[in-house]
C-alpha cells in the first residue's frame, strides 16, 4: 500500500470513529436508541441527494478551473501573437482607415483605465464601422510584412487550444485571407475600382477583428499582468509615436 492510499484509508478510519463517537454522545444525551436510529435512517435517506449536490458542485468547480487553465494558455498565445504580429499589423492597418483620429482617441489606453473604459472602447468598436481606403497606401509593404509572418501564423493554427477561442480563430482566418489576397496580386498600381473595393473589404474585416481582440487583450493585461500592461500602454500601436521609455 503506497503512502497516498494509506493516508486515504487512515482518513476514512478517523471519520468513521468520529461519527461513532458523535452517535454515542447523542445516545448518552437523548437516551433513546429509537430516536437515534430514526435520525440515522433519515440522514441515510438523504445521502443520495447529498452526493448529487456535492458531485455537481465539485464538477462545476473542476470545469471552471479547467476553463481558467485553458484561458491562461490562450492568453499566452494571444500575447505572443500581438508581440510578433498584432501590434504592428494594427498600426499598419490603421493607416487605411479614413478619418482615423476618432478611432485613435477612443483607443488611447492608459494606466488609469478601468473596466468601464475598456467596455466603452469595445462598444465603440462594435458599433463603429470604419471606412477603409487603400488608395495611396503602401500595400506592398503590408504584403511583405504579412508574408514574412506566414509561418508564425500557421504555427498558431496548429495550437489545438485556439479551437476554444472562436473570436481569435476568426481573427486568424481574416488575416490569412488578407495574406492570400495580397499574395495573389503581383502589382497594386492601377487597381480597378472593384478590385480596390475588394481589398478594402478584406482589410476592414481583419482590422475589425484585430482591434476588438486587442482591446480584450489589453483588458486582460491590466487585470492579470500590470507590468506587461505598462509596456503595452507605452507601445500602444494606436499612438502616433509609441515610446517604450518611461519619463
Amino acid at each position: 500500500m503506497n503512502s497516498i492510499s494509506f493516508k486515504k484509508y487512515y482518513l476514512l478510519v478517523i471519520l468513521a470513529v468520529v461519527s461513532t463517537m458523535l452517535y454515542l454522545l447523542d445516545y448518552f444525551i437523548i437516551g433513546s436508541a429509537r430516536d437515534i436510529a430514526s435520525s440515522f435512517l433519515g440522514n441515510l435517506a438523504f445521502l443520495p441527494i447529498y452526493v448529487i449536490f456535492v458531485t455537481l458542485i465539485i464538477e462545476k468547480i473542476l470545469r471552471e478551473r479547467e476553463r481558467q487553465t485553458i484561458m491562461r494558455k490562450l492568453n499566452m498565445v494571444i500575447g505572443v501573437f500581438f508581440s510578433e504580429v498584432g501590434n504592428r499589423l494594427l498600426s499598419e492597418l490603421s493607416a487605411y482607415v479614413v478619418m482615423c483620429d476618432e478611432l485613435r482617441s477612443r483607443l488611447q489606453v492608459s494606466g488609469q483605465w478601468k473596466v468601464g473604459d475598456f467596455q466603452r472602447a469595445q462598444d465603440f468598436l462594435a458599433s463603429h464601422e470604419p471606412r477603409i481606403d487603400c488608395s495611396g497606401c503602401d500595400i506592398q509593404r503590408l504584403k511583405d510584412f504579412l508574408i514574412s509572418k506566414r509561418s508564425f501564423l500557421v504555427g498558431l493554427l496548429e495550437n489545438q487550444n485556439l479551437l476554444e477561442h472562436e473570436q481569435f480563430t476568426d481573427l486568424l482566418w481574416a488575416v490569412f485571407h488578407l495574406v492570400e489576397e495580397l499574395e495573389a496580386r503581383q502589382y497594386f498600381d492601377n487597381m480597378s475600382t472593384p478590385d480596390r473595393d475588394h481589398i478594402n473589404g478584406d482589410i476592414k474585416r481583419a482590422f475589425g477583428y484585430l482591434s476588438r481582440e486587442w482591446v480584450i487583450y489589453m483588458k486582460h493585461l491590466k487585470h492579470d499582468y500590470p507590468y506587461l500592461f505598462s509596456l503595452a500602454v507605452r507601445l500602444n500601436p494606436m499612438l502616433e509615436h509609441p515610446d517604450p521609455l518611461v519619463y
